[in-house]
Formats: structure tokens, C-alpha cells, sequence
């Protein structure tokens, strides 16, 4: 019963911004990693941003400067602040929990949203 929800997306020109939400729910939040990560047609799943328990994070070198992940443990929210948005940003964007922050080794214990477009224009 764990579920997560996106919101934020949308069709903006090159240049502008977009600030995603990830509503989630179905378990205690405490000490675990948050991300987002997302996926252009033709291309593999990656991941873009990551937040753990201490609010340490870690960013793809593609959105370095541009990207912010943040959360809000009290609503049980995370949140990624895009800025200087690149048509090669254009995906759908996909919130992601995991309980023991082994994104790669245990895939097993990741749970996904269902997704929010992001398009981004010349």
C-alpha cells in the first residue's frame, strides 16, 4: 500500500522552470532515500536526484546546477525545483522511495509514482 504521486508537470520553453511534488504515503517516513528519476522515449530509466534521511544529496552531472531535490518529512512530501530547463530534460519523471537506500543493489525495494510529464520546448 505504498503509494506515491507526482504533480508539477507540464510543457514549458527551453529556459523556464517546473517545481515537481511527490505525495506519499502507506508507510512511516523516517530514514529513508527519496528520488526522482526519469525516462525519455528510447532511452533507460535513470536517476536524477537523491535525498537520504540526513538530507544529504546527490545529482545526476547532467542537472547539477539547475536541479534541486528537497523533502518535507512533516508532509511526507519530496519535491524536485527544476531551473534552466533543456529540451533534452523532456521525460516523464518518476518519485521514488527506498527503505534502505540501495537504489542499485536491492532493486527489489523501490516503489515508483505513477509519473508526471515534463516537456520542455525550444
Amino acid at each position: 500500500q505504498v503509494q506515491l504521486v507526482e504533480s508539477g508537470g507540464g510543457s514549458v520553453q527551453a529556459g523556464g522552470s517546473l517545481r515537481l511534488s511527490c505525495a506519499a504515503s502507506g508507510y512511516t517516513y523516517g530514514r529513508t532515500c527519496m528520488g526522482w528519476f526519469r525516462q525519455a522515449p528510447g532511452k533507460e530509466r535513470e536517476g536524477v536526484a537523491f535525498i537520504d534521511g540526513d538530507r544529504s544529496t546527490t545529482y545526476a552531472d547532467s542537472v547539477k546546477g539547475r536541479f534541486t531535490i528537497s523533502k518535507d518529512n512533516a508532509k511526507n512530501s519530496l519535491y524536485l525545483q527544476m531551473n534552466s530547463l533543456k529540451p533534452e530534460d523532456s521525460a516523464m519523471y518518476y518519485c521514488a522511495v527506498h527503505f534502505q537506500c540501495m537504489w542499485s543493489s536491492r532493486p527489489d525495494l523501490r516503489y515508483w509514482g505513477q509519473g508526471t510529464q515534463v516537456t520542455v520546448s525550444l
